[in-house]
């Protein structure tokens, strides 16, 4: 078959920067460790206790210059490094009062105006992510590469905010994975669900500024907006950058 697991990535922040990794323990159940463990809430968000939709966050669908922001979460000293073309880097602890007020002034000049403003960072216990259970999405380079070739560019992979890409597949062969189960490293994860996208993934990422129309030419070349799958952890384990991935059901 010869699949394998060619990059991982997180993103400490919904929204607000990603970071590759090496290697990283999942567990049973769980979200990639610290991807998405804080969200930023805007001035109109209604917020319940725990998990909240993505509705209630600034994010790169409206303002695409969040795109362009890079991470580093260091887990020792609880700290998150984010930089930005346009910022000096800023080192900041998310869950103290000065870290908020930095991080909140920080990133003031990359929001678009008339859009509702960030007021605070938010975490609940688990991943922010765009789904309601905690998932890990996966994407296929094949399918990325096949829909860049389709516009004339190289997409790069930041824009999908994905967090396991896989390689040697063929393109979209992601979604025959339904309901299917996979072997990374020690790890063990079931695909679940596609990944309807949206207009965060217009934007260069190395600018923040919108290049391509990816929802049109998904829609246009293959009927569908998805990109990437989700899937759950059904056995925790390690798993490594250049780990094979083979299929178990």
């Amino acid at each position: 078959m010869g699949w394998r697991l060619a990059h991982i990535f997180r993103h400490p922040i919904k929204a607000h920067g990603r970071e590759a990794l090496t290697q990283v323990a999942l567990e049973e159940g769980r979200c990639l460790p610290f991807d998405r463990h804080w969200a930023v809430a805007h001035e109109a968000a209604h917020l319940m206790p725990g998990w909240n939709a993505c509705m209630n966050f600034t994010r790169g669908a409206k303002t695409p210059a969040l795109q362009a922001i890079m991470a580093r979460f260091d887990a020792d000293a609880q700290e998150i490094t984010l930089t930005h073309p346009l910022c000096d880097a800023l080192t900041f602890a998310p869950d103290t009062a000065q870290g908020q007020a930095d991080f909140l002034n920080w990133v003031a000049p990359l929001m678009a105006g008339g859009r509702a403003q960030p007021v605070r960072l938010v975490s609940a216990g688990r991943g922010m992510t765009d789904s309601a259970f905690e998932s890990v999405s996966i994407l296929n380079a094949a399918s990325n590469r096949a829909l860049g070739q389709r516009l004339g560019l190289d997409l790069g992979m930041d824009r999908w905010r994905g967090n396991l890409w896989l390689d040697g597949l063929a393109p979209w062969e992601e979604f025959d994975l339904m309901d299917r189960e996979l072997q990374i490293g020690a790890a063990r994860l079931r695909v679940v669900e596609r990944i309807g996208r949206c207009r965060a993934t217009m934007v260069d990422c190395a600018t923040g500024r919108i290049d391509v129309d990816t929802l049109s030419a998904l829609e246009e070349g293959y009927d569908h907006t998805d990109f990437g799958v989700y899937a759950v952890v059904t056995q925790g384990g390690d798993i490594r950058q250049g780990d094979p991935a083979e299929l178990l059901s």
